[in-house]
C-alpha cells in the first residue's frame, strides 16, 4: 500500500489536522502521484490506495472528506465502494474514468457519486471539484449555528419556519450545501424553491461567486439557447453584439434552473453535455469554452411523470437528481404562516420607514386560509394589506382574499388519476373560474404566464396562443 501525506513547511500540527483530507484510489502509480500533487496544491492532505482492498484499509484509518475513485481497479470496480456506506458516511465520492458511458454515468450518480471526472483528469475540473469540499469543522459550526437560529427564531438562512416538515428541509440543506452535488428541488409554484437554492449557495464555498436564477419556462424557446450559452455578434438577426450567457456569467458560482422541465428537448441534450464535460460553445461560434458552475434545478411537476411524458430526458433527470429536496406547500405548515407574514411585514416596515403591525384578527384570518399560491401568495397579500391599512394596525379588513378558488369551490379527482391529469383539471378549472383571464389564472396558480401558455398549448386548449406574453 502506497501513501502520501502533505506536510506543509512550517505548518503547525493543529493546522495540519484542520486541512481537508482526500483519498486517491488509483492503480497507476505515476498517475496517482501526479494527481496527489495537484490535490495537495489545493490545501488537502492526501493518501493513495492502489486497489479496493487498500482503499478499505485507508477508510478504517481515517474518514476522508473526498474520495477520488478510479472506476477500473485490479481487484474490482470502483462502483463496489458505494455499497459500503457505513464506512463512507457522508463522504463525497468523485468517480474517475477513462471509459465514460451514459450507463456508467447514470449508475454512478444513482449510487450517490458527487461527480465524475474523465481521465486524463483536467486540473481545472479537479480544482473546481476540490474547491467545493468544505473544511468539516467550519462547515459543521456554520450549520450548527443556523440550526440553532431555526430552533430559537424559526430562521434558517433565507428560509422561515418551525414546522417539522421544514426541519427536514433544513437538515437536507445542511448536508448538501458544502458538497459538489447537483441538487434537484421539487415543489409547487410559490413554495420557495428559489429561496432554498439561494440558501444552498450561500452556505457553499461558491458563496462569493454569482448566483444566477433562470426561469426556463419564461424564456422564449427561440431565445433560450442564446440566453444559456451566449451568442456571437451577427450569429442571427438582431445579434448586434457578443452576448455572454448564463453559464459564462455564473462561472465559479451557482446556476439555478427553475422550471427545468419547460426547457426544449434539444436544449436538454446540450445542457447534459455541459454537465458532463464542463464545456460549451456560444451560438454562432466553434470555440469551446470552459465553465465551472454548480447546477441546482427545480420543477413544479412530478419529475417521474415529466420523464414518462417526455418533458424531461431520463439521462438528464438522473444527472440532475443526485440529491432531491422536496419543499412542502404552505398548507402543510400553516403554523408557520404568522412567522412568515411577520418577516414580510418587517421587511416592508424597514423599506418604507413604517411601524405597522398585525392585529389579532388579521393573524387569525391569515392562519385560516389554505394558500393555494403558497408563500408567494402570502407575500403579495401582506404587501396589499400594508397599503390598505389606514393607521399603524393591519386589521382583518385589510386582508381581502379575492381568489376565486376557495375550499367551497372544489374539483373532484378520481383515485388513480395521474398527477399530470390532476394538474390539467386544476388549470382548466381555474381558467374557467376567472372567465378565461390567463394572467389572473397564472397568478392564482402561482406559475408564470409563460408556463400557463405552455400548459394550455399542450392541452390543445382553445386560443392558448392568443396574446402570448413576451419572455419574462
Amino acid at each position: 500500500m502506497a501513501s502520501a501525506n502533505s506536510r506543509a513547511a512550517g505548518a503547525s500540527p493543529a493546522a495540519k489536522r484542520n486541512e481537508p483530507f482526500a483519498l486517491i484510489v488509483e492503480d497507476e502509480r505515476d498517475a496517482a502521484q501526479a494527481l496527489a500533487e495537484l490535490v495537495r496544491a489545493e490545501g488537502f492532505r492526501t493518501a493513495i490506495a492502489g486497489s479496493l482492498a487498500e482503499a478499505r484499509q485507508q477508510l478504517v484509518l481515517r474518514t476522508p472528506d473526498v474520495v477520488l475513485l478510479d472506476l477500473m481497479l485490479p481487484d474490482g470496480s470502483g462502483m463496489e465502494l458505494f455499497g459500503e456506506r457505513d464506512e463512507l458516511g457522508t463522504v463525497e465520492i468523485v468517480l474517475m474514468t477513462g471509459h465514460a458511458t451514459l450507463e456508467t454515468s447514470i449508475q454512478a450518480l444513482r449510487l450517490g457519486a458527487a461527480d465524475y471526472l474523465i481521465k486524463p483528469v483536467s486540473p481545472r475540473q479537479l480544482k473546481g471539484v476540490l474547491n467545493r469540499v468544505d473544511k468539516p469543522a467550519e462547515a459543521r459550526a456554520e450549520i450548527a449555528g443556523l440550526q440553532h437560529a431555526a430552533d430559537k427564531e424559526g430562521r434558517f438562512g433565507h428560509l422561515r419556519g418551525r414546522a417539522p416538515v421544514m426541519q427536514v428541509v433544513y437538515t437536507q440543506i445542511g448536508r448538501v450545501a458544502g458538497t459538489a452535488v447537483t441538487v434537484f428541488i421539487v415543489g409547487e409554484s410559490g413554495a420557495g424553491k428559489e429561496v432554498v437554492a439561494q440558501t444552498i449557495h450561500d452556505l457553499s464555498r461558491r458563496r462569493k461567486a454569482p448566483f444566477l436564477a433562470v426561469n426556463c419556462g419564461a424564456i422564449s424557446p427561440q431565445l433560450i439557447e442564446s440566453e444559456m450559452f451566449g451568442h456571437e455578434k451577427g450569429s442571427f438577426t438582431g445579434a448586434n453584439r457578443q452576448h455572454r450567457g448564463f453559464f459564462e456569467r455564473a462561472n465559479g458560482g451557482t446556476l439555478f434552473l427553475d422550471e427545468v422541465t419547460e426547457m426544449p428537448p434539444e436544449l436538454q441534450v446540450k445542457l447534459l453535455r455541459v454537465l458532463e464535460t464542463g464545456t460549451f460553445m456560444r451560438v454562432g461560434s466553434d470555440e469551446l469554452l470552459e465553465t465551472d458552475v454548480r447546477i441546482i434545478a427545480a420543477t413544479n411537476r412530478d419529475p417521474a411523470q415529466a420523464v414518462a411524458t417526455g418533458k424531461l430526458r431520463e439521462d438528464l433527470f438522473y444527472r440532475l437528481n443526485v440529491f432531491q429536496i422536496r419543499v412542502p406547500p404552505l398548507r402543510d405548515r400553516l403554523e408557520d404562516v404568522e412567522l412568515i407574514a411577520q418577516h414580510f411585514l418587517d421587511a416592508l416596515n424597514a423599506r418604507e420607514g413604517g411601524s405597522r403591525r398585525f392585529s389579532p384578527s388579521a393573524i387569525e384570518k391569515l392562519a385560516q386560509y389554505t394558500w393555494p399560491g403558497n408563500v408567494r401568495e402570502l407575500r403579495n397579500v401582506v404587501q396589499r394589506a400594508y397599503i390598505m391599512a389606514d393607521g399603524e394596525s393591519i386589521t382583518a379588513g385589510c386582508i381581502p382574499f379575492d381568489a376565486p378558488v376557495r375550499p367551497s369551490q372544489s374539483i373532484t379527482v378520481t383515485v388513480g388519476t395521474t398527477v399530470e391529469a390532476m394538474e390539467r383539471q386544476l388549470i382548466l378549472a381555474t381558467l374557467q373560474s376567472v372567465k378565461g383571464h390567463k394572467e389572473k389564472a397564472a397568478e392564482l396558480l402561482g406559475i408564470s404566464p409563460k408556463t400557463l401558455y405552455n400548459r394550455l398549448r399542450e392541452y390543445g386548449a382553445e386560443s392558448a396562443d392568443a396574446a402570448e406574453p413576451a419572455a419574462e
